[in-house]
This record gives structure tokens, C-alpha cells and sequence, in this order.
């Protein structure tokens, strides 16, 4: 097969690439700002006014530690540029227009991500790019996730913890029945609402769990797990919240229900949450201890 001249090009280190490309890399950075200034500046609103996303602002400081963190064996990595990253780049900036036009937000943001990554293959080629998958994907978890996905899922989701926290309730001696997302209590009456269901804690969940596994894990099984754990710890600690509340609700009414108490219990679930996550991880780096000794 024939190979253009650059990916003929004698092979540098991506040290070496930077100190003679840097006109060309700022040049890219503030085009790639003016472009996207608007469509980031929208989505760091989502994040200040919509709890379910608060944890954007934190996934781009993550993402710079991953890349710090990495930076001096990236600097050794060989640069052979790959034309198939022009391929990915045109893809990304097709898809930045078209959602443009259509005024949707999850794709003209996350062509973010692909015109980045387009680039650099492009212009380092795959080894650089390897490196660089973590900190740049991980920029995807920023993004607000399409109103019509969180929708679908909220739903089964709040009949999830609904259906279980009543079993629970009902086998601790208590009198209740539910009707769909609505628990019936004596006294009082409760609904499961979308904060409940546990896609808002996953969604900050699942971000922070990949940080935490990659931090803290080497295998890539247990990376994994972490991941993954995130899914059900998510639901079981909210539908230990809704238990608890039925709990309380049943013996101080509408208070233990509302306010400051609704407010600290969703605080504690994430907590919780986060208990586990840890002590999972603690876990899996025990077993990896016994194997290395």
C-alpha cells in the first residue's frame, strides 16, 4: 500500500511534535474555542441550574488529571499521523451542522469530543491517541443526557424503587399500598419522583466511578466492576432513601417528607453510595495485594 509523506515522515516523540507545532496547536485551540463558545457556555448553565448535571463542572478537571497524570510516558510516544483521523473530523464536524440546524444539544455537544479526537489522530496518529481515550471520553460524561432517554428511563425506574420499598415496608409490619409510583400510608400519602429514581445519584455516580476505577484499579476486569457497580449501588441506596422516608413519614407526617429532611436524605444517599463504592474498591485492591505478595 502506498503512504503519504507524512506518515512517511521521519518518526518524533509527541514532545518533540509539540515544541514544533505549538503555532499550530493554539491556532486549533481558539478556533475550536470560537466555535464551540456558545455550545459550552449553554451546557455550563445546564450544570448551574439543573442538580441531575452538577457534577459537569468537575468531569473536565478530572479529565486534566488523567491527562497530567499520563503526560510523561505521552510525551515519549511516537507521532505517525493517520489520515483516517481527517475521516473522524469531518465526521464530528457533520455532526456539529446537522445538529446545529436541528437545535440538538446532546450532538452538537459531544461532536465536541469526536472533532477533537479526529485531530489528534490526524495529526499524532493512533499510539498518542490510545493514551489520550481516557481524558477525552471521559469529557462525554459533561454532557446532559437527550430529555427523551432520561425520561424513558426515569419512569421504569421510580416503579423499581417504588415496587421494592414497599416490600420493604410491608415486611417491617407497616400498612401500605402502592399505586404505581404512589405509596400509601395511613397518614400520608408519598410519590417516588424523578430525584428518587436514581438517574440523578448515577449520573454523578457513574462519573465518579470511572475516575475511582482508574485511579485505583490496574486490571481492567475490576475497572470494570467498579464501573459497572455504579448501576445497581445507584438504586439500592435511593430505594433505601424512599424505605426510610415511608418510614419516618408513617410516624411524623408530612415533615420527615419535605424540606430541609428531603434535601439531607438525598445528601446521605450519595454518601452512602459512595461508602460502597469505596469499600468495593477497597475490595478488589485487597485481592490484587494478596495476588501481587
Amino acid at each position: 500500500m502506498r503512504r503519504s509523506a507524512r506518515q512517511n515522515a521521519a518518526a518524533v516523540t509527541l514532545a518533540e511534535w509539540c515544541r514544533d507545532n505549538w503555532v499550530s496547536m493554539l491556532l486549533f485551540t481558539v478556533a475550536l474555542g470560537l466555535v464551540y463558545y456558545d455550545i459550552v457556555r449553554q451546557m455550563v448553565r445546564v450544570w448551574s441550574i439543573n442538580d441531575d448535571y452538577s457534577h459537569g463542572f468537575l468531569v473536565p478537571l478530572v479529565s486534566a488529571y488523567f491527562l497530567w497524570s499520563s503526560r510523561e510516558s505521552l510525551l515519549k510516544t511516537e507521532v505517525r499521523p493517520a489520515d483516517f483521523g481527517l475521516l473522524v473530523f469531518l465526521v464530528g464536524v457533520v455532526q456539529l451542522v446537522l445538529a446545529s440546524l436541528s437545535s440538538e444539544y446532546f450532538n452538537s455537544r459531544a461532536s465536541l469530543v469526536v472533532v477533537m479526537a479526529g485531530a489528534v489522530i490526524y495529526a499524532v496518529g493512533w499510539k498518542p491517541f490510545k493514551s489520550l481515550r481516557l481524558p477525552l471520553f471521559y469529557l462525554l460524561l459533561m454532557i446532559p443526557v437527550p430529555a427523551i432517554i432520561y425520561d424513558t428511563l426515569t419512569l421504569p425506574l421510580k416503579m423499581l424503587v417504588a415496587k421494592i420499598s414497599v416490600k420493604g415496608l410491608v415486611a417491617f409490619g407497616y400498612s401500605v399500598v402502592r399505586e404505581g409510583n404512589i405509596i400509601m400510608l395511613p397518614n400520608i400519602t408519598l410519590e417516588v419522583a424523578d430525584a428518587c429514581s436514581g438517574l440523578r445519584s448515577l449520573m454523578s455516580l457513574l462519573a465518579l466511578s470511572i475516575a475511582f476505577a482508574f485511579l485505583t484499579q490496574k486490571r481492567a476486569w475490576k475497572r470494570w466492576l467498579l464501573i459497572v457497580s455504579a448501576f445497581p449501588i445507584a438504586i439500592f441506596t435511593n430505594i433505601l432513601r424512599v424505605f426510610c422516608t415511608g418510614m419516618l413519614a408513617k410516624h411524623y407526617g408530612h415533615a420527615a417528607a419535605e424540606g430541609f429532611f428531603h434535601e439531607f436524605a438525598g445528601m446521605m444517599v450519595f454518601a452512602v453510595a459512595m461508602v460502597l463504592m469505596m469499600l468495593l474498591g477497597a475490595i478488589l485492591r485487597i485481592g490484587a495485594d494478596k495476588h501481587e505478595s
